[in-house]
């Protein structure tokens, strides 16, 4: 059980909620703030002052004051009306973590949400009757409106939900459950509950957390790349990353170090050769670039996770409701057209890489496209092939999102992020990485299988040998796509992190 208190929710716990089905609740300080700002709403309904939200209507229609006995009608159609989610629904997953980010915070106790409502939502996501939310309709600003009506509509009564892995109405759902829905929305709800920017945070963070473990991979990767082609390790000495002092190439290069530990493949300087083309020399600098990235991208996350984004905002001490723009998901949207780069950039060193490999200009002596037989057979080539295909589509996609804006509400809302189209590019950029970096490994224990698994490091011979478990040596040429694929199941599985990595903390 994971106490919300809408200060100290992790990106770890946020894992565990939308990944591991931890169930939540609220803390009680949080409880009895909710309850103040619930009452506050009544407090300003009575004065009858026009509060943006709960008694006007909504973006260009502000202006426009609503009659008390209308309130809660307001707030119901403003879900319907605000449905409008188009193309494939998000992943069960990515919903649990918005519906988790979204009560972390709503109990903050500025938003004006009654607890019989977030109590509703908490009992959703504990017993997994999650929303069907699809990918596309949002702004970034005023928040995640079309996404998050989506994932409020079932505490009504209205939509679709999944319950038991099935696809179902709401309705039928809320039935077999027997879990009744709320018999309406009191002022201020409605727009409490969408205007926020947790979609895109939810699937931000999911990202994230995937960047993280990613780049362990590329590093190992790397690993057995450089076992392959006899690499020179001087290059990953802690004395040239320490006078340069960038924390991420520290820490990829000691990685690299401690992978190819008691290596009898790896060369020096001089031996073999006098020094490495870049896609080798320089892995620490890129590599580490990328990881000091995902870092700086943390930081936001950690913020926005345990952020107040909604509009306006309550505060009942001072008995103020402001109106300002918490909701706008700028942030998010640079934050991660920077990371979409960043991943993106694990994916070009990485082709580079696997052409080294296969080129026999450039492989230090592995026969041409890494098989014993090169004419009759192809080997590896169209393997490099595959991955420069990918890693041009990640050209394309690493475009920012965030340098674009298009007007909406009749011109009121002027300006928004359009971070919901960053965080769902850096996915597809992660999606696309992982496969390239599965057809590195790919590629490299194929080249092993010729210099021979006896000379390897200690972690990179636990590698080798994990994935030999799994994919043959391709003595001559059969269909590669089976195996291509295997490699890239392998690397989301969580059991084949903790084996290799033997339950390393991703941020470390």
């Amino acid at each position: 059980m994971i106490t919300l208190d809408g200060h100290q929710l992790t990106l770890k716990d946020l894992v565990k909620i939308s990944r591991g089905y931890d169930k939540v609740e609220l803390s009680k300080t949080s409880q009895i703030l909710v309850n103040k700002a619930s009452l506050f709403v009544e407090e300003l309904i009575k004065k009858g002052k026009p509060v943006y939200g709960i008694n006007t209507g909504f973006g260009h229609l502000s202006n426009v004051l609503i009659k008390n006995e209308e309130l809660e009608k307001l707030q119901e159609n403003l879900l319907k009306s605000h449905a409008c989610g188009m193309k494939n629904p998000l992943p069960i997953e990515t919903v649990r973590a918005m519906m988790a980010l979204r009560i972390n915070a709503l109990i903050q106790g500025y938003s004006g949400i009654r607890l019989e409502t977030l109590n509703l939502m908490v009992k959703l996501l504990n017993e997994n009757i999650i929303p069907v939310v699809f990918e596309q309709g949002s702004l970034g600003a005023s928040g995640d409106l079309a996404l998050l009506s989506h994932m409020s509509l079932p505490l009504i009564g209205l939509g679709e939900v999944y319950y038991k892995e099935v696809r179902m109405s709401t309705i039928d759902a809320l039935q077999k459950a027997k879990i009744k829905p709320l018999e309406k929305l009191h002022p201020k709800e409605g727009l409490s509950l969408i205007n926020g920017t947790q979609a895109m945070s939810a699937i931000g963070s999911l990202v994230l957390y995937d960047a993280f473990r990613l780049i362990k991979y590329a590093n190992l990767a790397l690993s057995l790349t450089m076992e392959a082609l006899e690499s020179i390790i001087d290059a990953f000495d802690p004395k040239i990353q320490n006078v340069r002092r960038h924390l991420g190439q520290m820490e990829v290069a000691d990685q690299v170090i401690r992978n190819l530990r008691s290596s009898q493949n790896i060369t020096h300087q001089s031996e073999k050769r006098v020094q490495d083309a870049y896609s080798i020399r320089c892995a620490p600098q890129v590599h580490g670039a990328s990881l000091d990235v995902f870092h700086h991208v943390l930081s936001i996350i950690d913020i926005e996770m345990n952020s107040v984004t909604d509009n306006p905002i309550l505060f009942e001490e001072s008995q103020e409701a402001i109106s300002a723009g918490n909701f706008h998901g700028q942030p998010l949207a640079l934050g991660f057209d920077y990371i979409a780069m960043a991943i993106a950039e694990l994916a070009n060193i990485s082709e580079r890489r696997i052409e080294r490999l296969v080129n026999p200009k450039l492989n230090d002596g592995l026969p041409p496209f890494l098989t014993p037989c090169s004419g009759v057979n192809s080997g590896f080539m169209i393997v490099q092939y595959t991955a420069a295909s990918i890693v041009s589509e990640n050209k394309v996609l690493a475009h920012p999102a965030s340098v674009d804006s298009i007007p909406s509400s009749a011109n009121q809302e002027d300006h928004v992020s359009m971070g919901s189209i960053s965080v769902r590019k850096a996915n597809e950029i992660l999606e696309n990485t992982r496969r390239v970096i599965a057809l590195e490994i790919f590629t490299a224990c194929q080249a092993l299988h010729f210099r021979g698994s006896d000379k390897l490091g200690e972690k990179t011979k636990r590698a080798f040998d994990f994935f030999s478990k799994h994919i043959p040596f391709i003595e001559k040429d059969e269909v590669m796509y089976p195996h291509m694929h295997k490699v890239e199941s392998l690397l989301k599985d969580d059991d084949t992190y903790t084996h290799l990595f033997e339950g390393d903390d991703i941020f470390e």
